[in-house]
This record gives C-alpha cells, sequence and structure tokens, in this order.
C-alpha cells in the first residue's frame, strides 16, 4: 500500500456541503479529514441565522446526511417549512456533525491557509500526481502545521470574502476610512443589531436575495421606529430580474421576496437608486454620502448614517495558489460551469446536472464544490452542492458509474431569460428556433435542439 492509500481525503469547509461531503466519503467507507475554520461547523450560516431561507427543508438536506443521521434516531423537520439558518443549524448540522462516523474525523478552529503539492509547486509536471496535498493548518494561538492527504475537496465557500461597495470590483475611495459605518452581509437588524439601525438614515447596496432579506427586515423596523429611513442602491437600470418571477417561480417564497419588496419601492417605503454605479464615500453633515456614476451622470447620494453592503461574495483564490486550477476567467467559478451560470446571460436558476469531471481540475485529485464551484455568479442552490459531493464522493471511493450518473432538477425562478437577444427572449425565456441558435451560447443551443425534438433542454424553461 502507498502513502497515498492510507491518508485520508481532506475536506475544507464545515457547512451542509463539506458535511455532505464527508457523509458519502463515510458511507463508503473512505478516510477523510474535515477542516472547519470557525468554533463551530455551520459557522458561515450562523452569521445570517436571523434569515429565512426561500428553499424548504424538501431541498436543504443532503440524502447521504440524512440516512446517517436516521441511523441515530433523527427525524426530519417537514419537508415543507421554510427553515432559518439557526434552524439549519440546530436541527441538521449540529447534530450531523455529532453522529460517531463523522465526529472523530472535524476539526472546528482549524483554518487551511494554503495547499499544495508536497515537496513542489504548480510549475513541476513530473510524478505530480503520486505526491500528497500537503496542507497548511492555522489553530488560534498555535504554529502552523502541516498535513498530508490523498485528495482534497474544497467546500470553502465564499462567505469570508465579501464583495467591496465600489463598483469596480475594489474597494471605494473612502471605503476603509468609513468602516465603522459599513456592515458587509446581512445584519440582523430586527435583533442583536436593532441599536444601530432603528430610526436611522440606512443605505442598502445590492440587488441579490440578501441586499432583499435586509430591505425587508429594515422595513419592519421602520414599522417600529417610523424615523427610520431606507434607500435601495443597485447597479442595474432594468429591475425585473432583481424582483423575480413572482408567481412563475418554482420556489413560491423566492418569488414572493421581490413581489412583497416591489410593491414597498413603488409605495415609496423605500427609495430606489438604479443605475448606481459607487465609486466614493464621502464625510457630509451628519453622516456619509455615497458618489456615484449613472446614465444620466454624475450623483451623489442624501447623507446616511448606516451603509448595508450586499453585493455579494468572491472566492479565495490565494489560498490554491500553488495548484493548477482551471476557473472562468471573470466569474472565477470552474471553468466547465462559467457558461451555464454566468449571470450576464443566464436568470434561470438553473444549470445542467453535473458533478466530478465539471468540478475537477488539472491538478489531479483536488476538486471544487458548492458555492464556491459557482465563484462569483450568484444563483447557487444547496441541492447542486449535494450532488457535487455525492459524485465526487463516488469518483474518489473509484465507483464511477455512480460517479457519472448526475442528477439535477433545480426550481426554476420564473424569470429565465438571455440578454444577447435584443427582446430579451432566449433558451431561457421560451423556446429559441434554431435558426436563431447562433446568437446563443453553447448551453442555449443545446436547449434549443432538444426541444424541437422533444426531449428535456439543458434546464431553462
Amino acid at each position: 500500500m502507498s502513502i497515498m492509500d492510507q491518508l485520508p481525503v481532506a475536506i475544507i469547509g464545515g457547512g451542509p456541503i463539506g458535511l455532505a461531503a464527508a457523509a458519502h466519503l463515510a458511507e463508503r467507507g473512505m478516510p477523510f479529514k474535515l477542516y472547519e475554520a470557525g468554533e463551530t461547523v455551520g459557522a458561515n450560516i450562523r452569521d445570517w441565522s436571523h434569515c429565512r431561507i426561500f428553499t424548504p427543508w424538501e431541498f436543504a438536506t443532503d440524502t447521504a446526511s440524512c440516512r446517517l443521521l436516521a441511523e441515530h434516531g433523527w427525524r426530519a423537520p417537514p419537508s415543507d417549512v421554510l427553515p432559518t439558518g439557526d434552524d439549519i443549524y440546530r436541527l441538521y448540522l449540529k447534530p450531523l456533525a455529532r453522529v460517531p462516523e463523522l465526529a472523530p474525523h472535524i476539526e472546528t478552529g482549524a483554518k487551511v491557509e494554503a495547499i499544495t503539492r508536497l515537496g513542489i509547486d504548480k510549475v513541476a509536471s513530473k510524478g505530480r500526481e503520486s505526491r500528497p496535498f500537503r496542507l497548511t493548518v492555522a489553530r488560534m494561538g498555535e504554529a502552523p502545521r502541516y498535513d498530508l492527504a490523498r485528495a482534497v475537496i474544497d467546500a470553502s465557500g465564499t462567505w469570508q470574502h465579501q464583495n467591496p461597495l465600489g463598483a469596480s470590483g475594489l474597494p471605494a475611495d473612502g471605503e476603509a476610512e468609513f468602516a465603522e459605518r459599513i456592515f458587509y452581509g446581512m445584519p440582523d437588524v430586527l435583533g442583536r443589531e436593532r441599536a444601530n439601525y432603528a430610526g436611522r438614515r440606512i443605505a442598502v447596496a445590492g440587488g441579490g436575495f440578501s441586499a432583499i432579506n435586509v430591505l425587508l427586515d429594515l422595513v419592519q423596523l421602520a414599522d417600529q421606529q417610523p424615523q427610520t429611513e431606507i434607500t435601495w442602491i443597485v447597479r442595474a437600470t432594468r429591475m425585473h430580474k432583481i424582483y423575480g418571477g413572482g408567481e412563475n417561480d418554482q420556489l413560491p417564497a423566492r418569488g414572493a421576496l421581490g413581489m412583497r419588496l416591489r410593491e414597498l419601492v413603488d409605495g415609496g417605503r423605500v427609495k430606489l437608486i438604479q443605475g448606481f454605479a459607487t465609486s466614493e464615500v464621502r464625510r457630509a453633515p451628519g453622516g456619509v454620502v455615497l458618489l456615484g456614476q449613472t446614465p444620466n451622470g454624475p450623483v451623489t447620494t442624501d447623507p446616511m448614517d448606516r451603509i448595508v453592503v450586499a453585493t455579494g461574495q468572491r472566492p479565495d483564490l490565494g489560498l490554491t495558489r500553488e495548484l493548477r486550477l482551471e476557473l472562468d476567467p471573470w466569474l472565477e467559478s470552474v471553468k466547465a460551469l462559467g457558461p451555464l451560470i454566468d449571470p450576464n446571460l443566464h436568470s434561470c436558476g438553473s444549470v445542467p446536472p453535473h458533478g466530478h469531471r465539471e468540478t475537477g481540475h488539472p491538478e489531479p485529485g483536488f476538486y471544487t464544490i458548492g458555492v464556491k464551484s459557482y465563484g462569483r455568479a450568484p444563483t447557487f442552490l444547496l441541492l447542486t452542492g449535494y450532488e457535487q459531493a455525492r459524485s465526487v464522493a463516488a469518483a474518489l471511493a473509484g465507483d464511477m458509474e455512480a460517479a457519472d450518473a448526475v442528477h439535477l432538477t433545480l426550481p426554476e425562478t420564473g424569470i429565465c431569460e438571455t440578454d444577447p437577444i435584443e427582446d430579451g427572449a432566449g433558451c431561457c425565456g421560451g423556446p429559441a428556433p434554431v435558426e436563431i441558435a447562433a446568437q446563443l451560447d453553447a448551453c442555449c443551443i443545446k436547449d434549443a435542439v432538444a426541444k424541437q425534438a422533444g426531449k428535456q433542454g439543458c434546464g431553462c424553461s
């Protein structure tokens, strides 16, 4: 038996997808070690524990994880209930991490800072696949240690790497200077952060569901504290994708979020500034103002007391600098997924079935799964990551038939369209005639051809 055969599979990240990978490996009798940088599993989810997700329990749990839990007396929550982040942690992730098949192999408070191959850098090719991975592991107050692994599954996510306020992808001028007025992510404005927002002038930047959840919570706060003023800032000039598919959304709770927010904007409860690209944060009497460009020229906002930046996240690429990865050049997703999830093109929320082949890299034995596999794209759902984890675990166990038998059907947003066609229609916005397929990307071409033959397409409706 070689040294590689004796080493565990390293899993980076103790969220739902990392724990799913551990559960699938455990079922197959594969040795593994899971590293979680936070003090508990699900640490990133606990940051937004107050928020209710729009996917019910039916779509929020992994099959192998549920089987392991059931063996130890766990009873699944009602499948149609919408859990909060706290529910997911308390009722699912925490008990999952305690089952005897997983618990001895999970280390919390352990941050993997770098990954390479033992004794060589990314330039060297000869014998690369026969060398184990070398992980630099840091614990608070301790010197770094170095662990070896036969393979690595990176499920570390993107939550700890929030995008800045600056529309250019870099921090806006003054963003660091006024950091005490800025919150990145989803503050608990109705709970532990209430004192910072009640009766204040609040700007929320971002056009995704994180921003929408914060805005809806702020409206509730304004019902209790009428002095609270809410401004919503988005870069988009067209709002239909942001508001979502409404009643056409296959996840009703997701569709309801956008519908409710649109009513609040139309009713004047939330002031909307659209087409605004933030470039600077500047001090003003009694607060700060945002300066930015719009299609009509430069604009300066009214003074604000607090700014919530909910502009999405990005992957940590420094972790894998010495590995041979293939990434989409602008999304920083795994390369194979880039054309299928590019928000410049797709609004479906769906992606064709994929597994170990799409989430692998030229670096043998290294996989990126979970939301990190989507890079900067915003449409990831837990079901996607669970199927990735199942397929990768099967591949590492040598069961290639199971690894390649990927199945994934995602609930669509109801706003499926692609932008290359001038009228906004395309493979995701209705049947696309084959004669105009040259204007669409490869996914849409296959979709159009399949549907004309009466078969299932790429997942767009």
